[in-house]
């Protein structure tokens, strides 16, 4: 993950949140790390002014209420927001952990136990959503924090509430991630149901035992095609044989030919309990195996003034489409990361570790990359990639940095990076 300090042209504050540094960007905004007066950090989400306009101020409103609305423990909350500011801003929690398709991109596919304790995970909490008469719409490897106690869904930009035909996108247009979405919804059918996030999670699951989506396709209409075809079957090679079951039904063409979640939960019970564990056992692996020390922040800190500092980076996870506009060129967001050598990864019970760190000692700092939401923010709204800024002591010891301290050796960083930046 590249971190970037603040450009001379960013604000360094919103909304009473102090920013320390961008964590994603895009078309239409910009996510940086912030902090409240009182210490506590968070993502925040803004639109560019050059782009604000009544549809645009009128659809982060409704991401705003939305993100109002719906709860849970493995929901990435919202702290504060206003849609009517100039530039409309919104805050939410910051999660510590890497999204699911940077841990893939980067580890290669999770085991058959912990992506049976990913879905029955992620399963429960969509179907508290539900309860909630919201839909996501737009779950995704990228949308899946693998925060230090346990998955996080985050980014609720395209959920509407169910059985709503309402919509705030032009007609013949279908906003989402291809590579992860229904036929119904590429069709553009409306309203939705909720087992449009049963199939969003079974391609989820798919990539996160696999490495790669249930349709590929290096022209966007080619995938599209693939997508709503009911001929054309998805691609479930390099699933374990365990889980090829129960994916199959929830990739289903047909709407009701998918499991409901609670279904999806209990088939994930079983698969876990069928290997002598319990469900909690298996929620402690996952989290165990996904964590990863990485003390972004404060390497970024760290750096003495006027030596070379991390590039910004714009990797696209995915990319909203206009089906009206679909042209005939390739689409970077299908492109998936590429799993390392079977012969590297680790077993469910190693954990991750850094330069630096000793094998098998407590890690519990991690980092996340940012990805692409429907109005082409790189970054997600809920919590992201920084480690709390921490200096080491005569003692040894690790102390949480002064944020006096720290908005200095910030504004050092600006300085340093605006001598050498592009813009």
């Amino acid at each position: 993950m590249h971190i970037a300090p603040l450009s001379p042209d960013d604000p360094s504050e919103l909304g009473g949140y102090e920013l320390l540094g961008r964590i994603g960007h895009g078309g239409m905004g910009q996510v940086y790390l912030g902090e409240s007066p009182g210490g506590e950090p968070a993502a925040v989400k803004v639109i560019k002014p050059s782009v604000v306009d009544s549809a645009t101020r009128q659809r982060f409103a409704q991401e705003v209420e939305i993100l109002k609305t719906v709860w849970g423990a493995r929901i990435a909350a919202l702290l504060d927001a206003d849609s009517e500011a100039d530039p409309p801003w919104l805050a939410t929690e910051y999660v510590e952990g890497l999204d699911l398709s940077r841990h893939v991109g980067t580890h290669g596919p999770l085991p058959a136990l912990l992506t049976a304790s990913l879905g029955a995970t992620l399963a429960e909490a969509l179907a508290t959503v539900h309860k909630q008469g919201l839909l996501h719409r737009d779950l995704k490897p990228a949308n899946v924090l693998l925060g230090p106690n346990g998955p996080k869904i985050i980014d609720f930009g395209l959920a509407v509430f169910a059985e709503s035909s309402a919509s705030l996108t032009a007609p013949n247009t279908v906003v989402g991630t291809p590579s992860c979405m229904p036929p119904e919804q590429a069709k553009g059918e409306k309203p939705l149901t909720p087992a449009v996030d049963v199939y969003a999670l079974g391609a989820v699951l798919l990539f996160a035992a696999s490495g790669h989506p249930p349709y590929r396709a290096d022209n966007i209409q080619v995938l599209f095609h693939q997508v709503i075809d009911p001929t054309t079957a998805p691609d479930l090679s390099g699933a374990p044989d365990e889980l090829v079951p129960l994916l199959a039904t929830m990739l289903a063409h047909r709407t009701q030919d998918r499991p409901a979640l609670d279904d999806v939960v209990q088939q994930c019970r079983a698969l876990i309990e069928a290997q002598g564990l319990k469900v909690a056992q298996a929620r402690r692996r996952l989290t165990s195996y996904t964590a990863a020390q990485a003390h972004l922040l404060d390497e970024l800190l760290a750096v003495p003034r006027g030596n070379s500092l991390p590039s910004a980076s714009s990797d696209v996870a995915a990319v909203p489409v206009d089906i009206a506009n679909v042209s005939g060129s390739t689409s970077p967001g299908n492109q998936q990361p590429t799993a390392p050598d079977p012969s590297s990864q680790r077993s469910p019970d190693q954990r991750p570790t850094s330069p630096g760190h000793t094998s098998g000692a407590p890690l519990t700092d991690a980092s996340r990359d940012a990805a692409v939401d429907e109005e082409g923010v790189q970054g997600q709204a809920a919590g992201q990639v920084l480690a709390r800024p921490r200096v080491h002591g005569s003692s040894g010891q690790r102390s949480l940095l002064h944020s006096a301290q720290a908005r200095i050796t910030a504004q050092r960083l600006r300085e340093a990076y605006a001598a050498d930046a592009p813009f």
